[in-house]
């Protein structure tokens, strides 16, 4: 419920702002009418605090009209408008997982789309599962903003009254997923790496206590449950070319006084030397069971010889073996290659978390019991310091 008081002054600085026109000022004071989506923009410009929002409780919520699961699609960086931008695999990722909870439940998969033009992602969003695509198109939403993407989506979400929406834990997915549970008072577990559906809630895993454990979290009395998604942990489906989602399109009337920050100046770079393990095919990782730095270049040969990259475990980058650029797990980069080669690494937790979705795992390590052989599709129980040496001997000879 909204409302306001007598200390409204009549400024009229919430009537501009409001993304529905849902505000007007009568005898000097502002008065809402049916179109408010309790989205708390007024609340943020007002500047006598003359309107609040009071929301129900949520265990006094009726939770019965709560239906579908969302994806919000992220887009990539454009330099300028004339630049289609594309969407980021992670949506596509996202909407792989929430096809099979969508079917779970009975529910549509929803993909919800902000952005100052609508280049035909209906197509590439519905090949991957999506059923309805809620399009908002508006020229303040060519950049991210976070007050701005934040009032569009809250408005969302209180008007059609998804049970699950489901973000990337990217930069962006990070920064807007926090925003948005806070404004509508519901909770959020960041950094999944697994989703299913429980009793019919959202059975969100994680990694907790410094990665040691893994966390399996209910939401039972919070719409939505909303969840962020690490990159390359969840299997992507096969494309069905030809299915087309339904756009059900959207207006917002959005103003630029919205935006507590603004961007000056835009810079895209382009860094050719920077390690791109997060898309690398192949991964060839090493741990503390390598020794030492120079014993490390063996797997830097090696990767080059199968046209691959270098990772590392946590520990042997905090031993100095390879830079933090190249550490895969929890605290590292998620990585799903086609084959990911490990040298030395025991299999911690967070480890595991970080590339257990890899097609092929080959696991080298002296250790019989180590917990990265529960994971490996093949299994060597050896000293790495002498198979290395004669793998790469076996592909020079090739």
């Amino acid at each position: 419920m909204i409302e306001v008081s007598k200390k409204c002054i009549g400024c009229s600085k919430c009537v501009p702002v409001c993304p529905f026109a849902a505000i007007n000022m009568i005898d000097k004071m502002a008065v809402m009418n049916e179109a408010c989506t309790l989205c708390g923009v007024c609340v943020q410009v007002c500047p006598v605090q003359a309107i609040t929002i009071t929301r129900e409780e949520a265990s006094a919520r009726d939770l019965s009209g709560f239906k579908g699961v969302w994806v919000y699609v992220e887009l990539s960086e454009a330099a300028d408008k004339t630049h289609p931008k594309k969407i980021k695999q992670v949506t596509f990722e996202l909407l792989s997982a929430g096809r099979r909870l969508a079917d779970e439940l009975g529910e549509d998969l929803c993909a919800i789309m902000l952005a100052d033009k609508n280049h035909n992602y209906e197509k590439e969003l519905g090949a991957y599962g999506a059923d309805k695509v809620y399009m908002v198109e508006h020229d303040e939403l060519f950049e991210y903003n976070t007050d701005i993407f934040t009032t569009v989506i809250v408005s969302l979400v209180t008007r059609h009254k998804p049970s699950v929406m489901l973000y990337g834990a990217t930069i962006q997915g990070r920064d807007l997923a926090p925003r948005v549970a806070s404004s509508l008072y519901v909770g959020l577990t960041a950094d999944c790496t697994a989703l299913a559906i429980k009793d019919g809630l959202l059975l969100q895993s994680r990694p907790a206590f410094g990665g040691n454990i893994m966390a399996d979290i209910l939401a039972p009395k919070s719409r939505p449950q909303m969840s962020t998604v690490r990159p390359n942990v969840m299997k992507m489906s096969e494309p069905v070319h030809g299915r087309s989602a339904v756009v059900v399109r959207e207006s917002a009337k959005l103003d630029k006084s919205l935006r507590r920050v603004k961007v000056l100046e835009r810079k895209i770079a382009h860094e050719g030397g920077a390690v791109k393990i997060d898309t690398a095919r192949i991964v060839v990782s090493g741990g503390r069971g390598m020794k030492s730095k120079e014993k490390f270049k063996m797997l830097e040969e090696l990767s080059k010889l199968l046209g691959g990259v270098v990772g590392a475990s946590r520990a042997a980058v905090d031993l100095g073996f390879k830079e933090k650029a190249h550490q895969v797990g929890q605290s590292g980069t998620t990585v799903s290659p086609k084959l990911y080669l490990s040298f030395g690494i025991s299999g911690a937790v967070q480890h595991i978390v970080g590339m257990k979705a890899s097609d092929i795992i080959i696991a080298v390590n002296k250790d019989a019991s180590a917990p990265i052989f529960n994971v490996a599709k093949y299994g060597i129980v050896g000293d790495v310091h002498e198979i290395v040496p004669k793998l790469i001997e076996a592909l020079k000879k090739k």
